[in-house]
């Protein structure tokens, strides 16, 4: 028996799991296949090194050896999100998305950082550019957001499960307030660690070789452009946080 039912979905649903990770392999594809020309590369990047060791340090292997992933990994969200609405016109709205939340994001961390510190924030120099950005977006997001944010939050939830569980003489009612002071203390939970791995985000920018100096004001704007990006992950998906990232940081260190 088929279904008449039409295919519903919209703009702004957000991607299922597999296209949205399809959706940041032009980001990922261009910085690995150009980054190992380069002297430097992304600090939460440990693909570039693996990928290099397997090749043993032959870049022309390395640039096949990352293409044949990238085809790997198309197959793979092909054959495992068969159910998940995959169409070319998604890698064009996911860019035009993370451009409008850049700019909004650098509008809003801005003004923010200004109005509490009373002075314009200044840019880095222009030493990394576009292929950095590219692995800044990719790389941190999947470190910040995903591993960290993500990771942590699901460690946090089911700690307040665990401490939360209704004893087996509780009444129905004493269940549900029981839930839903469980609900709030993970609300407040997750929140609270939103803000620490978004502080974390900031931090290492100051931490390495290549670091910043440490500053007050940049360590604000750093850590509310974590928040945003945060945000962006839990309500849009690790795609467009992505590419916010990465577009954010073409229109700060190239485009500027």
């Amino acid at each position: 028996m088929t279904s008449n039912r039409e295919d519903t979905h919209r703009l702004s649903d957000p991607a299922g799991a597999w296209v949205d990770l399809g959706l940041t392999l032009p980001i990922f594809l261009v910085y690995h296949v150009a980054v190992v020309f380069l002297d430097v590369k992304n600090a939460t990047d440990i693909v570039t090194e693996v990928l290099l060791r397997w090749s043993g340090g032959d870049r022309a292997t390395y640039v096949a050896a990352t293409g044949a992933l990238g085809i790997f990994f198309v197959g793979v969200f092909g054959l495992l999100g068969r159910g998940e609405v995959f169409r070319a016109y998604k890698f064009v709205q996911i860019a035009i998305e993370g451009m409008v939340y850049s700019l909004l994001m650098r509008g809003f961390a801005s003004y923010v950082v200004e109005r509490v510190f009373a002075g314009r924030v200044e840019e880095q120099s222009r030493l990394v550019g576009f292929i950095m950005s590219m692995g800044a977006g990719f790389h941190e997001e999947l470190a910040f957001r995903v591993v960290l944010f993500g990771f942590g939050a699901k460690v946090l939830s089911w700690l307040l499960a665990r401490k939360a569980s209704a004893g087996p003489g509780m009444h129905a009612a004493g269940v549900r307030a029981e839930r839903s002071i469980q609900s709030i203390q993970s609300i407040v939970a997750i929140t609270v660690w939103a803000l620490v791995s978004a502080a974390v985000f900031s931090g290492v920018h100051y931490v390495g070789l290549f670091g910043d100096s440490f500053d007050l004001a940049s360590f604000a704007f750093r850590w509310i452009l974590g928040i945003i990006l945060t945000l962006i992950f839990v309500t849009r998906g690790f795609a467009a946080a992505v590419w916010t990232h990465a577009l954010y940081d073409v229109w700060v260190l190239v485009l500027r």
